[in-house]
């Protein structure tokens, strides 16, 4: 379901309570993202996220992805736990809407090397107004499991780390990835960045299950990062944007 987030200059891809799976802007306005050198506590990164904003003159509400970083995964009570004190966070903000619907896309991985001792941001994405006339959007994080499920029993070969299984849950969250695209109006050839979070070898299917049904943003390859997805038992994490602006702060 498509909603319109008229304050922030964006429309959203409803998700579950603690973030959206997607955002696209508006018509006159763009998706900007943004990221710090090193992630910050979290506190301190929401804190540097809103003088951003009022460097360049934009409301909390624009405010349309988040990227954490976890110094491990969480359990399932433990991610749940977490999320509650995030959400209301962007409640404080006034960033959610009528009936603490969260537009808010998110990914939130452990870096398996380099991981911060506490919960911190590591990236964050907002609307600008712009002419651009492009579509730029962002596809939240994304692991094998179905959409709006929190339940391990739904994870896709859980508790497999083996190549097969491996493949198998790459090929279902490209599905997902490709699936969020597609609601949002938009397709693989306006991604101009694609991130992959797994410490388990992925170069057996790269080419056949990520790179090749990337379509035309296969040019721009996929980053790979050695991190592990937030929920213990999930290992392979996805997202995508499509931005014509990024900055590093």
């Amino acid at each position: 379901m498509i909603l319109d987030n008229p304050k922030g200059g964006y429309a959203f891809l409803r998700g579950i309570a603690p973030y959206s799976a997607g955002a696209v802007a508006l018509n006159g306005y763009e998706i900007e993202h943004a990221r710090f050198l090193a992630p910050l506590p979290l506190g301190e990164g929401f804190r540097r996220l809103l003088a951003h904003f009022d460097q360049i003159g934009r409301p909390p509400q624009a405010l349309c992805g988040m990227e954490l970083r976890s110094s491990s995964p969480f359990s399932f009570q433990g991610f749940h736990d977490f999320n509650k004190g995030y959400v209301e966070v962007l409640d404080s903000m006034g960033v959610l809407l009528e009936g603490n619907l969260n537009p808010v896309a998110r990914t939130n991985v452990a870096p398996e090397m380099g991981a911060p001792s506490l919960p911190s941001l590591y990236g964050f994405s907002y609307t600008r107004k712009s002419d651009t006339g492009a579509a730029t959007f962002l596809i939240a994080g994304g692991g094998e499991l179905p959409e709006g499920s929190l339940d391990p029993q739904d994870v896709v070969r859980y508790g497999e780390t083996s190549p097969e299984a491996l493949r198998v849950k790459a090929r279902f969250v490209m599905s997902l990835m490709t699936g969020r695209l597609n609601a949002l109006g938009v397709n693989w050839s306006a991604v101009t960045a694609a991130n992959i979070y797994t410490i388990h070898p992925i170069h057996s299917f790269l080419a056949d299950e990520i790179i090749r049904p990337m379509e035309a943003a296969a040019v721009h390859g996929a980053t790979w990062h050695y991190s592990r997805p937030p929920i213990v038992g999930i290992e392979y994490e996805m997202d995508a944007r499509g931005c014509r602006r990024e900055v590093v702060i």
